[in-house]
């Protein structure tokens, strides 16, 4: 057997062990198969000993069958286990890169939008599980009254959702328009809605890189910045991804030597301690600072002069 085929068996396994049931045709479709598969698959499964129950069109492995036990009980928890477990994860730092990937694994067998809810409350809440249902069903929505902070701009944006990062804060998506993939904060959202249209871009979704500072793009810049403690204290309270990239001088003398996607995220930190900046790098950097700097000056001279 070769290893799609075998992935695909060992996850109907998980999913005829899991808290829920499914028909044979759910089955195809999370398993991105044919329903003529699944029947041998399953036929394959009864082969092997187990015992394949069929409620109400449903399938799941019977608790009698041989392995059952050792089976289930690395795979399998009851829902209010699942609960509990997502708690724990979500416990972890949500920079921590390990979480989104134990998120990912818990994922593959519970209900998505049921741990969604373990998190998402308040004005989030809608509009994450509307983007929880588009993702499942493959569909295009729109972010109705999304506010940009790149370029301060509010507008209805046309998107194809396909992942979350952690914590439900960000929604990776193919935009429509660009024709890229793009990171949408879920706060900057006034409401999402879903279209009956599918996905049209499948084999273009794709979750690009993110530094330090949570800033994306397929850039790779280079910076090195010697600060002093306090701002290396700040840095990792701040951002704790960035501490593996820092390094201690002396008591006093730290430095930050990591690639950036863009100079805006870590043009922020910069700019909010440059009392406790000592050198920065590149050159490139440290032009791009200066005009932001100059920038920022100039706006507000001019409302100085019109208040």
């Amino acid at each position: 057997m070769d290893q799609p085929k075998m992935e695909r068996l060992l996850k109907l396994m998980m999913l005829l062990t899991a808290n829920r049931t499914y028909t044979v045709s759910d089955l195809a479709y999370r398993l991105d198969t044919t329903v003529r598969t699944i029947y041998r698959y399953i036929d394959t499964l009864r082969e092997a000993g187990f015992i394949i129950k069929k409620d109400n069109k449903c399938y799941r492995i019977d608790k009698s069958s041989p392995y059952f036990k050792d089976i289930s009980s690395l795979i399998h928890f009851t829902e209010e286990e699942a609960l509990v477990l997502k708690s724990a994860i979500e416990s972890i730092d949500e920079n921590n890169l390990i979480k989104q990937n134990l998120k990912k694994k818990l994922y593959t067998v519970y209900d998505y939008r049921i741990l969604a809810e373990t998190i998402t409350k308040g004005k989030n809440a809608q509009n994450i599980n509307s983007l929880v249902e588009a993702i499942q069903a493959e569909k295009q929505v729109i972010l109705r009254g999304y506010s940009s902070a790149h370029s301060s701009k509010v507008s209805d944006r046309l998107v194809e959702p396909f992942a979350f990062t952690t914590n439900y804060i960000q929604i990776w998506a193919y935009d429509t328009e660009s024709e890229t993939n793009k990171l949408f904060k879920v706060s900057r959202i006034n409401k999402v809605e879903v279209s009956e249209t599918p996905w049209q871009s499948k084999e273009r979704h794709i979750e690009t890189q993110i530094d330090v500072f949570r800033i994306s793009s397929k850039e790779s810049l280079p910076v090195k910045i010697v600060m002093s403690l306090r701002a290396a204290n700040l840095l990792i309270e701040e951002y704790p991804l960035a501490e593996k990239h820092l390094q201690r001088i002396n008591d006093n003398c730290w430095i930050l030597q990591t690639e950036v996607c863009s100079y805006e995220g870590v043009g922020r930190f910069v700019n909010g301690l440059i009392n406790e900046i000592e050198n920065i790098e590149p050159e490139e950097f440290r032009q791009f600072l200066v005009q932001r700097i100059e920038t920022g000056l100039k706006k507000i001279k001019i409302f100085s002069s019109v208040t």
